[in-house]
């Protein structure tokens, strides 16, 4: 089966409000980028088998569970990838990082989302050179996608 899944956001936090998330203009954003993500696609991808990706924007309480319970680190941390379609995604660090990026929320949103996706798609981050490959076609992929969105 090679379809295009179907994107569902839920907002599972209440440290960031809504209104600053701004998750239906990250969703549009990310709609956007689904093509290019797409077309990045590696050999052995679960991608386009998913029925459904699911991004969960959760506190960084909640994350850094996920991170001990799967990755035996108690911290909280950006994004967190599962290969059944499910991408966690923290609220609080996208606010302190985009305010340290000089950034709007929603594109720190947006740019977990495609990190997330790009993991889908085959793309690893496991060593620094993968990681600076990923993180090339990830910052390519976000400056078109949000182009007049965020």
């Amino acid at each position: 089966m090679s379809t295009t899944p179907e994107l569902v956001w839920l907002n599972r936090q209440r440290a960031v409000s809504a209104r600053q998330l701004r998750l239906p203009a990250v969703a549009e954003a990310v709609q956007r980028a689904w093509p290019d993500i797409a077309a990045a696609e590696l050999k052995g991808s679960v991608l386009r088998r998913l029925p459904e990706i699911c991004f969960v924007v959760v506190s960084d309480a909640r994350i850094a569970a996920l991170h001990d319970e799967f990755m035996r680190d108690p911290t909280p941390t950006d994004v967190i990838t599962f290969h059944h379609g499910e991408i966690v995604l923290s609220a609080e660090t996208a606010r302190r990082e985009a305010r340290q990026r000089g950034l709007p929320l929603p594109a720190e949103i947006a740019r977990y989302a495609v990190h997330g996706l790009l993991h889908l798609a085959g793309w690893s981050d496991g060593d620094s050179g993968a990681a600076a490959d990923m993180r090339s076609i990830q910052e390519k992929i976000l400056r078109r996608a949000l182009r007049g969105l965020c």
